[in-house]
């Protein structure tokens, strides 16, 4: 299609010209987000005050308090998970160090997912081409998303500001904190902006968005963790979040680094719509052969084309982040020092006997929460390839809608296998090289990551029961799959009610390595995940196609 239908007469008029349907289109997009950005905002802005509220519970005594900031900030280990500790004899300053690091980078995927699934998903679909040829203006659906997710980003800190005022922490720290999540969510709405313009494909634009926030992440963890590189913090927006110093004598300046960098990145994405069609990207896909090749005659080798790329990239994620979090594991001790109601509620996230089994126990979980969100978006694949039309023309001819659903399957339930035990692998091999004992902690965090998938494959398995029972809704699997991550992230820390932090599935796994492995549990998750998948294969055999 040229440029000339893509683009409607008036996309050339004014700037007010080209934002027309702006508020129309906003309106849409939190209509649409109103269940998955509720709980975005409601979890991610309640955390910090909840948090700041167990601190005299964990270090009673002035004794403990004083000892904290030392600790943590000699121990490198600790750095690499939650930052540089500036003061900690304060719930304010411990709040931030516990927490920030963490709502800043959450907030980032947010943003970036939101500008995404706003901007490039409504292209992938055709939508975005009809509301094009009529009076919508150029620039209004990239406004329309920049607005709900910086919006969210900046109502996020807003409610975290709020809060912990309310918990009487000084004023100023707690606009810090609130301002510094919601700096970080303006800077990945900007970068999402610009990438959605250059990726092709939605699922491109997420990669993209993500590698970089995985970057920022990877960043700030060398930079605060090596004494000689501490610069390199300070090329991460992340990193930017925690040297705003929140209840640590407050360096407001910081500030001035985020809102420069959304502001800039944002005119970019803004100065790259007029130079692409609608429904293309800069970058082009690179055009194939004219004949295919014998290996893509079936419905499998063309769901591992569309698969090998996230997987891949998933995979080196998976593994990277696992060595990192595996060679901490032995300082972990540090974080809790002499305290010994912080070891009881850190065993409570992970397990009951050593501290660093629980820490493992508690990262084996971690991993399993996060390669639930590629199980996920592998299942919901074959919906994406539905919307565009493109499964269709395969039904067409003598392929059935078994063999195509289970092509794309295969990688939803067998991909997260896979990471899963790379995790555990990774996990065990740098911790068993700094403990010496590589064949035992390998051994052990194996087990003890392949104990999760029954819970990965419950999420998974609730995706493709709404992509069967309630294709329309099959989106809501995000939802899913992020409620019962905040849950278990969060819930122990904030100390929620047993029957919310039994609605995730990952609360009902034993906590291996520290726990006695029960397989009661694990087989009631197995039945659960069997059930959903069913439900879903037996929707997608007698539902109307598209």
């Amino acid at each position: 299609m040229t440029a000339t239908l893509d683009r409607p007469a008036h996309a050339a008029g004014s700037s007010a010209t080209r934002l027309v349907g702006t508020w129309q289109l906003t309106r849409l997009a939190l209509r649409r987000d109103r269940i998955i950005l509720t709980v975005w905002v409601f979890l991610l802005g309640i955390a910090p005050s909840s948090t700041a509220g167990t601190f005299e519970t964990l270090y009673p005594t002035a004794a403990e308090r004083a000892g904290l900031t030392a600790s943590m900030g000699a121990n490198p280990s600790i750095a690499v998970i939650y930052g540089p500790a500036f003061d900690l004899s304060t719930a304010g300053g411990f709040t931030a160090w516990r927490l920030g690091g963490f709502l800043a980078l959450l907030v980032a995927l947010m943003a970036v997912f939101t500008v995404t699934r706003h901007t490039r998903a409504e292209e992938d679909s055709g939508r975005a081409e009809l509301l094009a040829s009529a009076v919508v203006g150029r620039y209004a659906a990239l406004t329309a998303a920049v607005l709900v997710a910086g919006g969210a980003s900046v109502l996020i800190g807003l409610i975290e500001t709020g809060l912990m005022i309310g918990a009487k922490m000084p004023s100023a720290g707690a606009l810090a904190l609130g301002g510094a999540t919601a700096a970080t969510g303006l800077v990945f709405t900007a970068v999402a902006a610009v990438a959605v313009q250059v990726a092709e494909y939605s699922r491109t634009a997420n990669g993209i968005g993500a590698t970089l926030v995985g970057v920022a992440f990877l960043l700030r963890a060398v930079g605060d963790s090596t004494a000689d590189a501490g610069w390199v913090s300070w090329l991460s927006p992340l990193g930017w979040a925690q040297q705003l110093r929140p209840f640590a004598d407050e360096r407001w300046w910081v500030f001035l680094l985020p809102l420069a960098t959304a502001v800039v990145v944002g005119a970019i994405g803004y100065a790259l719509i007029p130079r692409r069609d609608v429904g293309t990207g800069l970058l082009p896909p690179r055009p194939g052969p004219a004949v295919a090749a014998s290996s893509l005659r079936s419905p499998f080798a063309l769901a591992w084309r569309l698969h090998r790329g996230p997987l891949i990239g998933w995979l080196i994620g998976t593994a990277i982040c696992a060595g990192v979090f595996g060679s901490v594991a032995n300082g972990i001790s540090d974080i809790v020092g002499q305290s010994e109601q912080a070891r009881q509620i850190f065993q409570r996230m992970g397990g009951t006997d050593a501290l660093v089994d629980a820490f493992m126990a508690a990262m084996a979980g971690m991993f399993a929460m996060v390669v639930a969100l590629y199980g996920v978006q592998a299942a919901l694949r074959i919906r994406a390839e539905e919307t565009a039309v493109r499964v269709e023309p395969l039904l067409a001819t003598g392929v059935g809608r078994l063999r195509v659903l289970w092509s794309h399957l295969v990688f939803a339930f067998g991909g997260t296998a896979l990471m899963m035990l790379v995790s555990g692998v990774l996990l065990g091999l740098t911790n068993g090289m700094r403990a010496g004992d590589v064949g035992g902690s390998v051994g052990d965090l194996v087990v003890a990551s392949l104990a999760q998938l029954p819970a990965v494959w419950v999420i998974v398995g609730l995706a493709v029961t709404l992509f069967g029972l309630a294709p329309k809704f099959s989106t809501a699997a995000w939802a899913i799959a992020g409620l019962a991550l905040l849950l278990s992230l969060f819930g122990p820390v904030l100390n929620l009610p047993r029957v919310l932090l039994d609605a995730s599935p990952f609360s009902h796994v034993p906590k291996l390595p520290a726990a006695e492995f029960t397989a009661t549990p694990l087989s009631w998750l197995a039945g659960v995940a069997a059930v959903a998948l069913a439900a879903g294969v037996v929707g997608w055999r007698r539902r109307d196609v598209g």
